[in-house]
């Protein structure tokens, strides 16, 4: 294989995300070989802080704790090994204790008072919390790793080929493409309803919100493209994933897609809090305009749906409710052209933006397709592989969907916990004088006026135009 087009990181992403797919699915036969992986829920007693995804719950939460953290520890191994060389014995207790170390981050970050929504605070026995969901286990682990790489860098640097974000986000990548196509066939009765309401989610989305963003950061807050090109991703499109994708595609520095992602995940955090209330005050009578919009203004998927709950509960539509199935549909549709995207923008950065070496050969302004496919992140073949295999599986097979859902919720799980190693590396990666250099202030003066003063806005508008009047019930037979 010419390593020079296609990376060894990038075919262990795909044996990682496909190997892990493959396994989830067997779930779909009854086969539930993932069942014991641990998935980590709210919580507030530290004896339910999790359990066993599938079946095999006779494992108990720390049992399915401890043979997650030890199968993640060995095929972690078995790609550093492939791809690195032979690996220490020092080398090996450190991975391991990093995999134990990210483990903990994110549980901690599921921590009831920081991560409790409004649905989570009446079942815990809360009256108030931060609302900052699950994926708060992103920040508490890109903080510690942020701590470990700015007062340890000696440790970062000796074990530097283990504190690798691309070894844990690309396989990441894969995995969305899974769940995203399950979710999909999920809510196909639905979507059916919507399907053109969602393509102008997607048009919106990828066409105008892009531009828009990209134009902020590049003409008034005088960013670069290394920087402008993430941030309109990572602002407009669905966050994380495609801060992190388009960072791939256009091969920006890692330490642009962890601070974009960071904001990413924090700024959820405030539109969640106030976005659905806002809805339910501007449009108390429009119950499916709202649940849409929550779906095209906030950035992460965790933080849409739980967005879309919550409105649920400030409407209270009825048995047979569609708010929060549509909040996800269009969320979903959202997600599905990362990859599409990501080949667009290699295309683009390839003809415009050409590498040095394109512009030495005398090429610049032309495409030579070998550079798009030298710049293209090859792992978002995985995804696309992934995301297909699903659909032609919900279709050819509908009567296990059920057991596609299972298989969803594996991926998703594993999904999180690589992106939670990532966080973890970036922030290791990350020195503060580099970050204060970077501008973040300024970053988040972008984000803040490209979600509050140009976003939400044009989301309202457009779901106000395709779901003006539409039912928020299903009807009754």
């Amino acid at each position: 294989m010419n390593t020079k087009y296609w990376k060894p990181e990038d075919l262990i992403a795909l044996i990682l995300g496909l190997g892990i797919v493959g396994l989830a699915l067997a779930a779909a036969w009854g086969v539930d070989l993932l069942g014991w992986s641990a998935g980590v829920q709210v919580w507030i007693d530290p004896a339910k802080l999790a359990k066993p995804i599938g079946t095999a719950g006779s494992l108990g939460q720390w049992g399915a704790l401890g043979l997650t953290w030890a199968v993640w520890t060995t095929i972690a191994a078995l790609a550093l090994r492939l791809t690195r060389g032979p690996l220490g014995f020092g080398t090996l207790l450190v991975l391991g204790a990093l995999l134990a170390t990210v483990m903990i981050c994110w549980i901690l970050g599921h921590e009831g008072h920081l991560a409790a929504t409004a649905r989570d605070r009446k079942k815990l026995g809360l009256d108030s919390s931060l609302g900052l969901t699950g994926e708060a286990g992103y920040l508490v682990a890109l903080a510690l790793g942020l701590f470990v790489g700015n007062v340890f860098p000696g440790f970062v640097r000796r074990f530097d080929n283990i504190l690798r974000a691309d070894l844990w986000i690309k396989p990441a990548i894969v995995l969305v493409g899974g769940a995203v196509g399950v979710k999909a066939m999920e809510q196909q009765a639905l979507a059916g309803a919507v399907l053109w309401r969602g393509f102008a989610a997607i048009v919106e989305a990828y066409l105008i919100y892009w531009a828009l963003i990209y134009l902020l950061a590049r003409v008034v807050f005088r960013f670069g493209r290394e920087w402008a090109a993430p941030l309109a991703s990572g602002i407009s499109i669905c966050g994380v994933s495609a801060a992190i994708a388009t960072g791939a595609a256009i091969r920006a520095r890692p330490m642009v897609s962890v601070v974009v992602s960071s904001l990413v995940v924090i700024f959820s955090v405030f539109e969640l809090l106030f976005l659905p209330w806002l809805a339910h005050t501007l449009l108390p009578n429009e119950p499916m305009v709202a649940a849409a919009w929550m779906g095209l203004a906030v950035k992460t998927d965790g933080a849409a749906i739980a967005a879309g709950a919550v409105a649920e509960s400030l409407y209270d539509p009825g048995k047979g409710s569609l708010m929060v199935a549509t909040t996800t549909t269009i969320k979903v549709f959202i997600d599905l052209f990362i990859g599409v995207w990501c080949l667009v923008l290699a295309l683009v950065w390839e003809k415009y933006f050409p590498s040095e070496r394109t512009v030495a050969d005398g090429q610049s302004g032309k495409v030579r397709w070998v550079e798009v496919w030298e710049r293209f992140p090859k792992f978002l073949l995985g995804y696309f592989f992934a995301f297909a295999l699903m659909i032609a599986l919900g279709i050819y097979l509908p009567e296990r969907m059920k057991g596609f859902k299972i298989s969803a919720d594996e991926m998703d799980l594993w999904r999180k916990l690589f992106f939670a190693a990532a966080f973890f590396c970036l922030g290791a990666g990350a020195n503060f004088r580099v970050l204060a250099a970077a501008g973040i202030g300024r970053l988040t003066l972008v984000y803040l006026v490209g979600i509050f003063g140009i976003i939400i806005w044009i989301a309202l508008g457009i779901s106000w135009i395709f779901f003006h009047g539409v039912p928020a019930t299903l009807p009754t037979p």
